[in-house]
Order: C-alpha cells, then structure tokens, then sequence
C-alpha cells in the first residue's frame, strides 16, 4: 500500500473496520470511550459554548461566533478527553493495534525487537500471535509539553479565517512524530538517528498530525478514531519499511529534534 501521509489516518480507520481481528480491541473500550467523550462534550457545551460564543460574538460577529466557538470547545474537549483517556485506556490498546497490523503486513521481525511473536503455523490471527512486550512499549509518550502548547494554542481559533488552520497546523506539526513513537521503538532508532529521520520527514508528519487532530476533533467519535489512528501510523510505518527507508543518515551533525516528550 503507498499512500501519502495525508490519508494514513483515513486509511487507517478503514483497515480498521474490514479486518475484524481488531475488533475485540475495539469492544474493550467502546463503552468507557463513548461514555467518557459524551460526559465531557456535554459538560462543556453546557456550560462553556454560550458564553465562549457571546465573547467571541464581539470580535467575529454571530455568524463567525458559532463557527469559531465550535471548533474552540471541541478543542478543549478534545484536549481533555486525550489527558484522561489516554492516561488510563489507551495506550496498550494502541501497541497492541500497531503492533498487530504489522504483523498481518509480515513485518514479524520488526515487533519482535519488543514482543514474542508466535509462528502462523500455530496461531493465524494476528493479534493472537503476540505475546506480552519483554521491553517498554509505548505508542505514544505523554508530553507534558505537547499537551501545555495544545492549550496555548485554542486561543487562535479566536483569530478570523486562519486560526483554526493555524492551530491544527502547529499542534499537528509536534503530534505527527509522536504517533510514530511506536515505529522509532520499534527500529531501535537512538535519538541522533530519530531526530534525523523526523527532520527528513518533518512536512509528512506534519500532515499527518494535522489529519489525525481533525479525527480527534469529531464528537463522541474521537476516542475511536485514537485507535484507528494507530493502525493507519502502522500502516504507514509498513510502506517505510516496503521502501527501505528503515536508517536514517546520521553521517552528518543533524540539529536535534526539539520535541522530545518532557
């Protein structure tokens, strides 16, 4: 499959919903995830949309108001959701997605840097032929500085016509890499080489985060699409390794990526 960076998220949720070896990931955590993004979403527009609107009403108009004040609560929405499901839901769930999809695209011997992973001859699901991870696996690592500038950054959806553009453009542009984290664990990537291989890939990941946060932004969907999302970043570290792009030159004194999580 190559695709561009820009429908791996799309891409993603489709693979989801046609390889049904993924769904008993899915029913672990519908409930807690429908019911946690509804709760949320409902607080929020209760108690925050209208007066958000009325303030941005000054400054955009009525029409602007409503269109600006949406985009600024699913945001904030969205920002919470992430903290609180992502802290105690999805994670696992997430490597275990990854980790599965490379599997069936026969990239056994990339999951098992981590992870036993059984013969076909003895198990043919996928997500059955792993074992526990016998080394850290994490898809996403928390950024405490990721999530501060998420938050900073809700204020431009303020700004007429280019804000909400701007906005997902700078928070997908530190998401991106993060939704790959999986990926570089999995090559065994140092910081030198990982640095290396973002900066060579910086505009893709870009896009990509961007797409992703959109998903994120939908109501009620968007813990759904966190797991779809790590099926379409496994898909798309499949297509690196199709291509051979698996070392990263570190030949040269490459400036170092700044977003590492702290």
């Amino acid at each position: 499959m190559n695709s561009a960076p820009f429908f791996f998220p799309l891409v993603g949720f489709y693979y989801f919903l046609t390889h049904p070896f993924l769904y008993p990931l899915l029913r672990a955590r519908l409930l807690p995830c429908f019911i946690l993004s509804l709760c949320v979403l409902v607080t929020l527009f209760i108690w925050t949309y209208l007066p958000q609107v009325a303030l941005l009403a000054i400054f955009h108009g009525i029409a602007g108001a409503w269109i600006n004040g949406t985009f600024l609560v699913l945001g904030e929405a969205a920002a919470i959701i992430a903290l609180l499901f992502e802290a105690f839901f999805v994670d696992e769930t997430q490597v275990d997605i990854f980790d599965s999809v490379l599997v069936e695209k026969q990239h056994e011997d990339l999951v098992r840097t981590s992870r036993p992973v059984l013969a076909v001859e003895v198990e043919a699901d996928p997500l059955r032929r792993l074992d526990k991870p016998i080394k850290s696996a994490v898809y996403a690592p928390f950024s405490f500085r990721q999530t501060i500038e998420f938050i900073a950054f809700l204020p431009l959806n303020l700004i007429p016509w280019v804000g909400v553009p701007l906005f997902l453009f700078l928070t997908g542009r530190r998401a991106g890499p993060l939704l790959q984290w999986r990926y570089f664990q999995l090559r065994e990537f140092d910081k030198k080489e990982r640095n290396a291989f973002i900066k060579r890939n910086r505009a893709s990941y870009t896009v990509f985060g961007m797409v992703a946060l959109v998903l994120q932004l939908i109501p009620v969907l968007s813990m759904l699409f966190l797991l779809t999302t790590a099926a379409g970043s496994a898909l798309w570290a499949s297509q690196f390794e199709e291509q051979g792009k698996r070392t990263p030159d570190t030949r040269h004194d490459e400036p170092q990526y700044a977003d590492d999580p702290v």
